[in-house]
């Protein structure tokens, strides 16, 4: 038993390993694509300053946090039915699913490097999208932290809800429509917390409530889209 778990580990390590460096190739070689969550959220923070009319005041006070965490999740939104639908069409996730690695960790991986290639280019632009919003600068870490925390719980529910449409043709709308009511609790710690530590308030509840969030979808949501995989292949 224990030369089992002694090969697993490694077995654990090489496969995850493998995956996502192949994901991290694909997207080097598209890397306009790449690009492309960082310039849509930029577009929707530009559209916030131009509705409201610029004014300062309104933008730094009450629109900033909220409307900089809109344009994160909505910009998550645009990869998020490719996530499995090249390997269902290439046959790869049956071959996942016939892999000595559980189909689980297989997710998880490639869930991690979506949020790798798509979360974090948005995290580096974040404070120039506060800059468009008057955010203060001191309220800049407590947003980064709560987009920290919050982004990769989008992509593991992301994960689930692609992985549910993964063998549904043109369902790019019904993955934005399974997924945005899963990513408004996301949406209101994340922002609200910013919110209240701007007006002095205590945060640590909202920020507890997210790391929790965090910990049960890293735990389920890999399962969960397993499970669906097996389904939609079945």
């Amino acid at each position: 038993m224990s030369a089992v778990h002694a090969g697993a580990g490694p077995g654990l390590l090489q496969a995850g390993r493998a995956l996502l460096l192949r994901d991290l190739r694909l997207v080097w070689r598209r890397r306009g694509d790449a690009l492309q969550p960082a310039l849509f959220a930029l577009l929707v923070v530009v559209m916030f300053a131009l509705a409201l009319g610029g004014g300062k005041q309104v933008l730094r006070d009450f629109v900033a946090p909220y409307a900089i965490w809109v344009a994160v999740l909505l910009a998550g939104l645009l990869s998020l039915d490719s996530l499995f639908r090249g390997d269902a069409e290439d046959g790869s996730l049956e071959q996942w699913i016939l892999a000595p690695v559980p189909l689980a960790w297989l997710v998880a991986v490639r869930t991690f490097g979506h949020w790798l290639t798509t979360a974090v280019p948005l995290l580096l632009v974040v404070p120039v999208l506060g800059e468009f919003l008057y955010l203060p600068r001191a309220h800049l870490p407590m947003l980064m932290l709560t987009l920290l925390l919050g982004t990769p719980v989008l992509s593991l529910l992301g994960a689930v809800v692609a992985a549910l449409t993964v063998g549904l043709k043109r369902s790019g709308i019904l993955v934005a429509l399974l997924a945005l009511p899963l990513y408004v609790p996301v949406l209101v710690f994340g922002a609200g917390s910013v919110a209240a530590s701007a007006q002095g308030l205590d945060a640590s509840g909202a920020l507890l409530l997210l790391a929790a969030m965090l910990v049960a979808s890293a735990v389920l949501a890999p399962l969960a889209a397993a499970a669906a995989i097996r389904i939609a292949q079945g």
